[in-house]
Parts: structure tokens; sequence; C-alpha cells
């Protein structure tokens, strides 16, 4: 899994947690530790894909477009990581069983990982990642 996951759910919930207002990606970025060229890559692909609205110009910023509840986290790893599973594979022996095969074998297992996971994280929305911030809320401020 790639960290654009992980930045996506981070802005989603940073921006369900500011619901009453504008966020600036600068302020996401501050938030998640990380360059805000990196947050506005995620930001891109939230707003392409329908999960967040932005306004542009002075005082400009994303907001979150669709409901807490329904933005699994499976829909969000489909736009950030599908396929990140895969393993990556070097040109083996075509002549060996074991490297002729080895590929497609790895991929056939690692697809049903993917389909495991993707059930898994269906039943994860940003309202229960915020639930569990709560739940784990004794060290931070936010």
């Amino acid at each position: 899994m790639n960290s654009d996951f992980t930045l996506a759910v981070h802005s989603l919930t940073y921006l369900a947690l500011q619901s009453d207002r504008i966020s600036t990606s600068d302020a996401i970025s501050e938030s998640a530790g990380v360059h805000p060229v990196r947050i506005r890559k995620v930001l891109s692909l939230l707003k392409k894909n329908g999960f967040i609205q932005s306004k542009e110009g002075i005082g400009g910023g994303f907001l979150l477009a669709k409901d807490l509840s329904d933005v699994n986290l499976w829909d969000v790893y489909k736009i950030t990581s599908e396929g990140a599973l895969q393993p990556k594979c070097p040109d083996s022996n075509e002549r060996c069983i074991v490297g002729a095969n080895m590929q497609s074998v790895l991929f056939s297992i690692f697809l049903g990982a993917e389909e495991h996971l993707g059930k898994y994280l269906q039943d994860y929305t940003i309202k229960d990642v915020i639930d569990l911030i709560y739940l784990n809320n004794s060290k931070s401020e936010f």
C-alpha cells in the first residue's frame, strides 16, 4: 500500500472534522506532516473522484463533498492504491518451471489478498476513523 492512501484518509478525516469551514492544503499538510505539494496531489485525486470540493481564490480551500458514512476506505484505496499489493517480479528464466510461472502464480494469490482487503476496508468509513480517533484521543489535541 502506498502513502497516498494514508494521506487521502488523513485529508478526508481532517476535512470531516473541519466541516464548518474551508481547509487549505497547507493546513492539511501541516496536520499530516508532509509537504503541501504531496497533499495537493492527493486532494486533486479526491476532487476528481467526487470525495471533496474546492473553492479557488482568496479564502479558498477544500470541503468534504460526501457524508462521512458514505466514504468507505475501500473506495479510497481503489483510487490511490489499487494493485499496490501486486508483487514486483524480476524477469525470470522462462525455461525453468519456477521462473516461467512465478509471476502469474503470485499475481493470482495477491489478487485474492486484495479482494479480501477490499471486503475488510468496505466495513470502515471516515466516520469510523473519526470515532477511533476520539477513542484514542488521550494524547493530542485537534
